[in-house]
This record gives structure tokens, sequence and C-alpha cells, in this order.
């Protein structure tokens, strides 16, 4: 196989060549590290000088806007600091110093492609993080140290093991800091102090007197995490005295230079993906062991307080109800902003926020922040870049929550990752990949706690994801179970998909479900079948798409589902909340689950058996189906499917409703909800799918000289019948929800923006 041999033509070196190329490739090996040490610097291979100059370059023709050192200037932030900098590669650096960022006030750079590479060279020197440049040394040693005689993990949580409120979390510390930035730590601790570790004494206007760290601060507010884990939020006017205090309270460490060698080269790996996983795989604790004061347990999201919300519908049951008072029918009025927070970059937010114990905890696209829910204050943020190539409602940059339990606060991510981060700092605990993007997965949804696992399902339902529900242990991020929602050939239901599409037959799990503790039975609701608008190769009813399923939490096993739309050609997937209600019907108690569905009617099922006890229309216009018989099938109406000509059918592709939350008020006993009445032309045509490409099978139009309106709709669930509504004025493509609260009032997000 060397390519030697097919350039040498005598016989005599053709036989010679072979060895040739062994002792060519044995000289190679040499020259590379050996196991356990460094692997080259960036920079290293390139000379000293070139370095140099890329650092009078930066400074020459950048340090006016971005400082001399690159770290932030009057006009300009900081381009080099690890976890302030947005980091890039030496191609996308070249780009922008190249072209400039005119929108944003830089000019295009009229450097040579010489001067380029040397300012290239110093960048990516400078940027560089630890664990793409370890230290030499033993790993294995250095952990040893770390959890034994150097006593680091007393303080410093580390790979899901959670340590003292005495030190950040260091999971992740190779990806968040230079080598020479953890080499300074450890020498120097009192040098660069973590943000978020400043000591503090402070002594409150009523006497009392506390010590902990400022998590953040403001003229008119301060957040102070107090030794046993706890934060305290304070205002100004509270606090009689602030003494800062100098120094650390880690200690200087008196080690000798092997002990050193190995810390660091532990220490500069942590972070990586591989190194992490197996250099941690010992370090591992359940999710009960070392809990913090304030930990978060399941009781609290099960019962939680009035002025909590911790999970995306405020409770388990999906309600969408706020007990609080305060605010009321007589004072409302008022009602006036009492702070702003800005989300970075945000694409659209979607975020519902969580509030738990005076914290809210907020997201955008790949990032988390805590914030003080009475002054809107950030405590921490989690915040990585917006993955390149995801397609789809994440590849758009959507993210509607977080889930809590213990310590820890879980996200997903565009490309289809969980996170477990931690609840004081925001560090990375664990990571673990759901599924592949390339396979047009991604993940949107706020996850959902049921005891000690966390459920969470994927986006990709229009790009032929083959769709899933799965449940990750809160401790570790083991998935403990997944049921797929496309069934493969053989398994029950897999004779509901005639054709070949099942394999990208969508039914994605993109929105929470809701759960019942007393019956032990997690509620989910699936996306539509693809191809979207064209069923030739799907014929059937398409288990289990665009259904609700019920499953059992502990192992994943379904118990029963009802499907809303059977062989759906319409995209009205049945990806909207499902609301669980313990009241009177037909007589009796029942436990109920209600939705109001994209298809134009509202639901009410017996949710322990999944008995359909009333299916009514809650739009006027509604031209697919004449009702739901006997038999919970829908009647359908003739010529109403996609044909290549387009067809005219009502509800329009929105749907009569969306994922926008409704309500349901335990006192007026009514269900809200937002609905659409519009129709829409659809459109089929052939399609296979393709890697990079959308599976829709055809397409929408609007009709024209036709305008949508949205209202806003009370609806009584024991008749199906509509109590009252409110018409809205606007171009009907509003998106917000509605929430009911006990002070009497019904919030909602108007068409027309208010």
């Amino acid at each position: 196989g060397c390519p030697l041999v097919t350039q040498i033509r005598s016989r005599t070196w053709k036989s010679f060549a072979p060895r040739l190329c062994q002792w060519l490739f044995f000289a190679f090996l040499m020259t590379l590290p050996l196991v356990g040490q460094p692997v080259a610097r960036p920079g290293e291979e390139r000379s000293a000088g070139l370095i140099a100059q890329g650092r009078e370059l930066l400074a020459l023709h950048c340090g006016g806007c971005h400082g001399g050192d690159g770290t932030g200037g009057e006009r300009a932030p900081d381009i080099v600091s690890p976890g302030l900098a947005r980091r890039y590669d030496g191609e996308e650096f070249i780009a922008i110093i190249r072209d400039g960022i005119p929108d944003r006030g830089m000019p295009p750079s009229p450097l040579t492609s010489g001067e380029l590479e040397a300012l290239t060279a110093y960048y990516l020197t400078r940027t560089a993080l630890a664990k793409d440049q370890p230290a030499p040394g033993d790993p294995r040693a250095g952990k040893a140290f770390f959890d034994g005689a150097g006593t680091c993990a007393r303080c410093h949580g580390l790979l899901g093991r959670p340590g003292d409120v005495a030190g950040p979390d260091l999971s992740d510390l190779g990806a968040q800091r230079t080598r020479e930035q953890i080499e300074r730590s450890i020498s120097d601790p009192a040098a660069e102090i973590t943000a978020g570790y400043q000591l503090a004494s402070l002594t409150l206007a009523d006497g009392e007197k506390l010590r902990g760290f400022i998590r953040n601060e403001s003229n008119f507010s301060l957040q102070l995490q107090i030794p046993d884990g706890r934060l305290r939020f304070l205002r100004r006017e509270e606090i009689a005295e602030l003494r800062r205090e100098k120094g650390s309270l880690m200690p200087r460490i008196e080690i000798g230079a092997a002990e050193r060698r190995d810390l660091l080269a532990y220490l500069t790996r942590l972070g990586g993906e591989n190194e992490t996983a197996r250099l941690g795989a010992e370090s591992g604790a359940g999710l009960g062991a070392g809990l913090l004061p304030g930990a978060i347990g399941f009781e609290t999201i099960e019962n939680p307080r009035a002025s909590d919300w911790p999970t995306y519908n405020g409770r388990l049951s999906g309600n969408r109800h706020s007990r609080l008072d305060q605010i009321h029918t007589g004072n409302v009025a008022g009602l006036a902003p009492r702070w702003i927070f800005p989300i970075r970059n945000p694409r659209r937010l979607q975020v519902t926020p969580l509030v738990v114990r005076g914290v809210m905890y907020v997201t955008g696209v790949n990032a988390a922040y805590a914030l003080d829910a009475k002054s809107g204050r950030e405590i921490w943020r989690f915040q990585r870049q917006q993955t390149k190539g995801v397609i789809g409602d994440a590849g758009s940059g959507i993210n509607r929550g977080v889930a809590v339990l213990g310590d820890r606060v879980f996200l997903v991510t565009d490309d289809a990752r969980l996170l477990a981060l931690h609840r004081l700092s925001g560090r990375l605990l664990w990571e673990t990949k759901m599924a592949d993007p390339a396979e047009h997965y991604g993940a949107t949804v706020a996850p959902l706690i049921v005891n000690d696992l966390v459920v969470a399902g994927v986006s990709g339902g229009d790009e032929g994801a083959r769709g899933f529900l799965a449940a990750y242990r809160a401790d570790s991020g083991e998935e403990a179970w997944r049921f797929w929602t496309v069934p493969s050939p053989g398994e029950k239901g897999s004779e509901t998909w005639i054709g070949n599409a099942w394999e990208h037959g969508c039914g994605t799990t993109w929105l929470t479900g809701s759960y019942d503790p007393e019956a032990k039975l997690l509620y989910w609701t699936t996306g539509n079948p693809c191809p979207d608008y064209n069923g030739d190769e799907r014929k059937g009813d398409n288990l289990y798409t665009s259904a609700v399923i019920a499953l059992d939490p502990a192992s994943g096993k379904l118990r029963w589902y009802y499907q809303f739309t059977p062989h759906d050609l319409h995209d009205w997937d049945a990806v909207q909340t499902v609301v669980l209600v313990d009241a009177d019907f037909g007589g009796r108690p029942r436990k109920l689950l209600m939705q109001a569905n994209r298809n134009g009617f509202f639901y009410v099922l017996d949710r322990l058996d999944g008995e359909l006890l009333l299916a009514k229309p809650f739009v006027d216009q509604l031209s697919w189906a004449s009702g739901i018989g006997s038999d919970g099938r829908p009647v359908l109406v003739p010529d109403q499917i996609p044909t290549p000509a387009g067809t005219k059918t009502c509800p329009a592709v929105e749907g009569a409703t969306n994922w926008m939350s409704p309500a349901y008020n335990p006192v007026t006993k009514l269900f809200y909800v937002m609905a659409l009445e519009k129709c829409g032309i659809y459109i089929k045509r052939p399609q296979e799918w393709t890697r990079g490409d959308s599976f829709y099978g055809g397409t929408t139009k609007v009709i024209p000289g036709e305008r949508g309106k949205k209202y806003l709709r009370a609806i009584d669930p024991e008749t199906g019948k509509r109590v009252w509504e409110v018409a809205q004025t606007g171009s009907a493509r509003s998106w917000g929800g509605v929430l009911s609260t006990a002070g009497g009032l019904l919030f909602y997000g108007d068409d027309g923006g208010a």
C-alpha cells in the first residue's frame, strides 16, 4: 500500500521499496509524542517569529477597537479570552478579518495573505483551550492526587460528583480555560478569582450577619450564596454593611514537581468529550448523594408551592393555572413591567421560565440563565454556540425551557443532546447524545422530571427523523428506556405502515408531556407522519403518529394510546398539551385527559384507559371530517386529501390551534384555548427522503383573499360547547398561549401584539 512502490520501476528497487517504506514509517512514528505526553500546541509548529509578527499586527490593526492585546477596547469586544470571546477556527478567523462585519461597524482588512497567516497563528495560540493542548504527565495519577492527598474533591464538584460550595465545578475546566490559566490558578489561587466566587461579609439592616460568595450584584441588588449552598436575594437597602474579602478560599498548593505535572495532566484534559468520560468513569455518585440544602426534590415538582413554577406547564397535570391571587381583577389595571433581562443573540424566544425558590431559569438556543426572580439579575449562565448543519425547527434556534431536580438543571441542545448543569453555578455535569443530527434529529423540548428520570423528546418531524421518547437517569445521563413512535417491521403497530416510509416516518415528540403520579402514567403527544402530504408509501393508520401515548414511566412500556388523526395527510400533528383534570363527567367523578387538537376537534378521554368520552369541533371552519364516530375514528369527508392540483381543506396547515399552551381553571371549570379560523390549499408531490432536505411530499398555499382570524375561546369540557370567546384583530400569525390564575384572570398574547 506504499505509494513509493508505484513510482519505482526497477525490480531490485521494487523488492527493496516496501522495507524502505517500513523504515520511513517507523522514523515518522518516532517523531510523534509518547502516550500521555502533550499534543503539539497550536502554533508550536509555526515559527516564533510568525507568532510575534501576529502579536504586532493585532496591536497595530485591531488594537484601536479590540485593545492592544485583544481583550477588549472602547469600540469592540474581547476576541481572545476563553469563556468571554467567541472562538473561531483558522478559516473562520481569516474570513472575518478579510471581509469584516460591515453591519456591526467592522471594516474589511487590507492585510496580505502572509500577514493574515501571522495574525491567525497568534490568535490560535492565544485562544487554544487546555483540552486541545493538554499538559504532559500521568492523568490517572493526577486524578488520584485530586481525590486523595490533594483534597481538591472536598470543594470542587467533578463529573457528576457533587463537591462543596466552596469551589466551582471543574467538569469542563479544560474546555473553558487555557493551559496557562489552569497552571496559574494552581500556583497562585488568589491571582484569578473565578467569577461568582468573590468572598464577602455582610451585616443586614436587621442585624443578621452573612458570609458567602457574591454571585452577582448591581447598585440595587445582590445575590449571595451562603456556605450551605442556599442563595439569598438582597436589596441594597437591606444591607447595612458590606466588606469584600481579599484572596481566595483555595489555599496555595504545596506539591512536588511530579505531582504538579500529573495534576495538570488531569485537569487540562477535563472537558474533552472522550477524556472526560474516560477519566470520570469511577467518579459518579447517586443523585441523592451529597445534595446541598436547597436541592429540589421531586416532591417540590409534584406538589409545588403557589409561588413556584417548577415545570414547563407549572404542574405535572399541564393545566397552566397559577394559584397566586395577589394580581386580580381589582388591581390588574396597574400591572407594569418590574424588570427586563436581555437574552443574548436569540432568534426566537419560545421559552416558559421556571421559578423555584426565588430562582428563575430561562433559555435561548443552547443557553440557560439563572436569574434572581425579584430583580432579574443574572446568577449564572451557560452558553455554547449554535450547531452548524442542524435543520428544521431546531436549526431555527428554538428552545422551550429546562427541567430541575436535585442540584441539577437539565437542558436540551439543538443537536439533540441532553445536558445536566449544576443548579448553583451552571457548570456542565454530564452530557448525553440522544440522537444523531446527521439523521435530521434536533431537540427543542423542555424536559419533564418523573421521579428520578429526565424524560425528553426530539424534533425533526418534517425532516424525516424517526420519532422516539426517551428517559435518562438524572444522576448520570444513562438512558433508562426508549419508546419508538414509529414501530420497526415486525413490532406491534408496524402493520399500520404499508410501504417504505416508516424508516423516516417522523412522529417526533418535541413538546413537554404530562404526568399523573397517582396513576403512574406518563402522557406524551406525537407528531405527524412523513412525508406530510403524500401517503402513497405509508398506507395504513401510521401508528403512533398524531396521537397521545400513555406509558409506564419506569419502563417506557405502552399502556394505551389514542390516535386523533389516523393516516394524517395535513401535517396536523397532535403535539398540543394534554391537560389532566379530576372532575365530574356524565354524572360521576372521572379522571380526565383533555386536548384541543390541531385537527379542529376538542377531545376528552378517560386517562386511565384511553376511552373516548367526547369529541366536538371547537372551530367553525372544519371540512375534512363530519365528526368523530363511536369507534373513536374521524368520519372523513370525501375529496379533502391533498392532490397535485391542490385541495382546499379546513383547518389550514397551522391547525385550529397548535403548540401554544391551553389552560384549565378548577374554579370556573372551563378549558381555555387559542383558536385559529383558517383554511388552506394542500398540494401533493412525489418525494423520497434525501439527507439535508425536508420530507413534506408536497406543500401548502394560502387561499388568495382569505385571511385567518384568531379567537380566545372558553370551552365547557363536559359538553364541548363554547361558553365565550374573544375575537382578535391581527394577521393571525401570533403563537402565544394562555395562563389562568386564582385572581380571576386569564392572560394571553393578543394577535395584535399586546
